[in-house]
């Protein structure tokens, strides 16, 4: 980095200080910001961390799109989930509006713990993999059992959702059209749209020595089936190298995550309506790592990152074809 640059980054960061200085102050009163460094991670949303009169919080930004959840609603679903006990961040500001900081953003207070899953899994013996696991389920049904009335959300059809994600890139496989085809015959009866987060999975949680500390990124986050985020906390991409027997999030068997859900939410769990969302989900990562592999190929953005990732493509057929013979994870 040449010292011209380092001097517009160091301006940037003091225009992003001031400017929250001044965002914070009808919250916090009059503060000084400090720290202020940008994080890694994160598709879609810029994350910056800094302290405000010693109070450790989170800044995310990202302009406004029609695929992800608004700043606002964002803030506003997470304080509904919070009153229906789930973890979640405490909210201290949010803005659909670019003004003050040149994108829409959000405001939350830090919390501590650690997101990257090999780490979390190095520190879980039996006892505690079953813990979390026990956690996340009761996470779920907080979520699921939170006030969505008037809280703007959407409510997509996740299989035509990815059907058209497909037919957009022009490209598909043999597997995949058999699965489309397959689900459409097959789609169980609808139950009732409740509150989904859209992207609960290991990577998206924070965890500390207590188990299950806050659900992140809800950007995602609509109207849907229960069976959507059970279905897609137990895809083979969030066991990070678990084996099948560990097939809910690394963490334990599937049944015990979902008799863990069935007790948090006082409901049953339809064991064939969650096999056909489980088959959604893998084929929705299946789209996805085809989506990624073309970003690499078209030359939108070169990167080994992506081009790996759309090597999994066959993984997923494999684990399509599997779930339509009637095996998959246990």
């Amino acid at each position: 980095m040449t010292e011209r640059s380092r001097e517009e980054q160091r301006a940037t960061v003091t225009e992003l200080a001031n400017a929250l200085e001044g965002i914070l102050h009808p919250v916090l009163g009059e503060v000084t910001i400090d720290d202020l460094q940008r994080l890694t991670g994160g598709a879609s949303r810029t994350t910056w961390a800094f302290v405000a009169n010693g109070r450790a919080l989170i800044l995310r930004t990202g302009e406004r799109d029609e695929l992800h959840a608004s700043m606002e609603l964002e803030a506003r679903v997470q304080q509904r989930a919070a009153a229906a006990g789930a973890p979640v961040p405490n909210i201290l500001a949010a803005d659909n509006s670019a003004a003050a900081l040149g994108n829409p953003y959000l405001i939350c207070d830090a919390v501590p713990g650690e997101t990257i899953v090999r780490r979390i899994f190095r520190t879980l013996d039996d006892a505690g993999r079953a813990r979390l696991l026990a956690q996340c389920a009761q996470a779920l049904a907080a979520i699921h059992r939170a006030d969505a009335d008037g809280a703007g959300l959407t409510a997509p059809d996740e299989l035509a959702g990815w059907r058209h994600r497909l037919d957009e890139m022009g490209d598909t496989t043999a597997t995949f059209e058999w699965t489309f085809r397959r689900l459409e015959q097959l789609r169980p009866d609808p139950s009732p749209m409740r509150l989904v987060h859209g992207d609960f999975r290991m990577g998206n949680l924070i965890v500390d020595e207590s188990g299950l500390a806050a659900v992140l990124d809800w950007e995602l986050t609509h109207l849907g089936e229960i069976y959507e985020d059970l279905a897609w906390f137990c895809i083979r991409a969030w066991r990070f190298g678990a084996p099948e027997t560990m097939g809910a999030g690394g963490l334990g068997s599937v049944e015990s995550f979902l008799r863990a859900y069935e007790d948090a939410a006082g409901a049953q769990v339809d064991r064939d309506a969650f096999r056909w969302w489980l088959t959604v989900a893998t084929l929705r990562w299946g789209v996805i790592c085809r989506h990624q592999a073309e970003r690499h190929l078209s030359g939108e953005n070169r990167s080994v990152e992506l081009a790996a990732i759309g090597r999994r493509v066959s993984e997923t057929e494999w684990d399509l074809l599997d779930l339509l013979e009637g095996a998959g994870p246990r």
